[in-house]
Parts: structure tokens; sequence; C-alpha cells
């Protein structure tokens, strides 16, 4: 079976920074496109940045030049290093990647249990 697992997030003061880790494990064969979300009480899940394989990457407006991401394809895991955090910043941060077990023939998407990001004086 394969996983999503995130992990580096916590409780920072504004202007702070985090990295986020997202490693995937289990009967993987390959695995593609991967991007990270957010989602904060009372709001929809918002894209904020996506890597390809080859490591082409997007970012949402509300991100572009505070956060980077990234991926070592050898360790199975991508990254999100977030810079000058601000209140708004505060949710819920999900990994998401299209993913092709061993002996599947088909890639399937999944998503990590998501990791609390709180920015707070």
């Amino acid at each position: 079976q394969v996983q999503l697992v995130e992990s580096g997030g916590g409780l920072v003061q504004p202007g702070g920074s985090l990295r986020l880790s997202c490693v995937a494990s289990g009967s993987l064969r390959s695995i593609y496109d991967m991007g990270w979300y957010r989602q904060a009480p009372g709001k929809e899940r918002e894209l904020l940045a996506h890597i390809t394989s080859g490591g082409i990457t997007n970012y949402a407006d509300s991100v572009k030049g505070r956060f980077t991401i990234s991926r070592d394809n050898a360790k199975n895991t991508v990254y999100l290093q977030m810079n000058s955090l601000k209140p708004e910043d505060t949710a819920v941060y999900y990994c998401n990647a299209d993913i092709r077990a061993v002996r599947g023939g088909r890639s399937t998407n999944y998503w990590g249990q998501g990791t609390q990001v709180t920015v707070s004086s």
C-alpha cells in the first residue's frame, strides 16, 4: 500500500519560516506530479504550489515569492519551504501526489493526512 505522510508543521511567529516535508512510502513504482494545498477553517482547499516530475513549478499568487516547492525523487519526498509567514497562512497543509503502484497499470491520486501550520504572535 502507498501512503503520503506530512511533517514539519507547528506554531511560528509572523515573519518566521517553516519547512514542510511529505514522504511517499509503500510499494510504488513512480511518482508523477506533486502539490501542496492548504485549508483554513470555513474555507475551501486551496492549491498553493505544484511541481512536475521534471521539476517545473507553479505557485498561487498568495504565496509567490515566499514559498518554494521542491522534490527529491531519490527520497520520494516533496518539500515546501515557507518564508515570511503571515497570520493568513494559518491552515492545515496537505500534500498531494499522483503515484503508480508497483503492480498498478494506472496512477492513483493520494492525499496526506495534513499538518497544522499556525502563524501567530
